[in-house]
């Protein structure tokens, strides 16, 4: 029997050439064969370049990070899980790091807040050249190193997925894991709040028999096997 986890939307962010639209596709694959409703919203950036046949001016970065937040909201309407190729903040970091233009930083970080888990591609992978977007190789490690300073100095938590093909795969969903363990167990702890709030004596104690059961952590160990080890 299928056991419904928590809907999530999910971030992944990074340099170029590591990895994020594959991951994306293959972690959202992942969830419909476990029974979820899940999607991969593609970069609008690299849609944008082929369409225009060049890259964005500073002038259209503001565009290209509104179009790709509205994708991925528009995406929600339609699924539980949300993995997003890239958010407004990678606009905001190459603006900052192409064009000296910090602008875009305050909304997109606002934004970054909205996700419940935020993954970085990792430098591990070989840089390959693929669309008028790339920049070269080396771009990479500066912009990863935006990228984390400006996560960390917003008190925006992330995990790195390191690892190649399935084994790449397979840490991004063990993140996820737990990730929607934790999520899990908050909305547990609040629920048991509010009905420590509106219940008398008798049917808290009634309750609490019920969740100490519920809240057993070999039976959450269960839960999230498959997404885990997936199948």
């Amino acid at each position: 029997m299928k056991i419904a986890l928590p809907a999530m939307k999910i971030a992944l962010l990074g340099a170029e050439s590591t990895g994020k639209t594959q991951l994306a596709h293959e972690l959202a694959a992942h969830l419909r064969n476990e029974g979820q409703s899940a999607i991969a919203i593609d970069e609008y950036l690299r849609e944008w370049c082929e369409q225009h046949a060049r890259t964005p001016r500073q002038d259209e970065q503001q565009h290209i990070a509104h179009t790709q937040q509205a994708r991925i909201e528009a995406a929600a309407q339609q699924a539980t899980w949300i993995f997003a190729d890239t958010t407004p903040l990678m606009t905001a970091i190459y603006s900052e790091f192409i064009f000296q233009d910090n602008s875009l930083h305050a909304a997109a970080l606002a934004y970054q807040q909205a996700f419940d888990l935020t993954l970085i591609t990792g430098l591990d992978m070989p840089w390959q050249a693929d669309g008028i977007q790339r920049d070269g190789e080396h771009v990479r490690a500066p912009v990863d190193a935006l990228l984390r300073q400006h996560l960390q100095t917003a008190g925006i938590a992330f995990e790195v997925i390191y690892g190649t093909g399935e084994q790449r795969t397979s840490h991004a969903l063990q993140a996820i894991a737990r990730q929607a363990q934790s999520l899990s167990t908050t909305n547990s702890i609040a629920s048991r709040a509010d009905n420590t709030q509106t219940s008398d004596s008798n049917d808290l104690k009634r309750w609490q028999s019920r969740c100490e059961k519920c809240s057993d952590p070999d039976c959450e160990h269960r839960l999230f096997t498959s997404l885990r080890e997936g199948d």
